[in-house]
């Protein structure tokens, strides 16, 4: 478990000229949590990894299944990155892979029947442990913090010129 000290604001929550750094770095620091004990969850109950469980949810909202180019852009990651972790969920046989019928170059990638009785266990524990991280939070402000993020989202996306 995190220490509580290790959340604590080096700055005490004091706002002047840097704020924007402050913000940026609550922001991280509050995701690095979280994906930490993800992680440590998936690997420590289930022996699965964070990034093996991002492609099965992905599939699972696409049961028609997606091109690793299509993975790749709906993660946010390398073909590279998804290659290696689509090959170890079909070793485990977790997902298939089958060549695209209106393109030959590339494959689709769909749960198999296991992978998807596995993926159901792993969103239930994905749950529980997003709603036990953010229970701190009361119900109008997770709804004020999903708006405000909301509006980062869609200001970061008009500034795409930059990246």
């Amino acid at each position: 478990m995190t220490h509580p000290a290790t959340l604590r604001d080096k700055h005490d929550g004091a706002f002047d000229e840097r704020a924007n750094v402050r913000l940026w770095l609550r922001l991280l620091t509050c995701t690095t949590v979280i994906e930490k004990r993800l992680k440590r969850g998936f690997a420590d109950q289930y022996d699965m990894t964070l990034p093996r469980f991002d492609v099965m949810a992905a599939l699972d909202r696409h049961p028609e299944g997606m091109t690793m180019g299509q993975l790749s852009q709906a993660l946010l990651v390398s073909n590279g990155n998804v290659t290696g972790v689509v090959q170890a969920l079909v070793r485990d046989r977790h997902v298939s892979l089958a060549p695209s019928p209106t393109d030959g170059r590339s494959s689709i990638v769909r749960l198999s029947q296991s992978g998807r009785e596995c993926f159901i266990g792993l969103a239930e524990a994905h749950h529980e442990w997003i709603d036990a991280m953010l229970a701190g939070l009361g119900h109008e402000d997770r709804g004020q913090l999903h708006r405000l993020l909301g509006v980062l989202k869609d200001s970061l996306a008009a500034d795409k010129g930059k990246e």
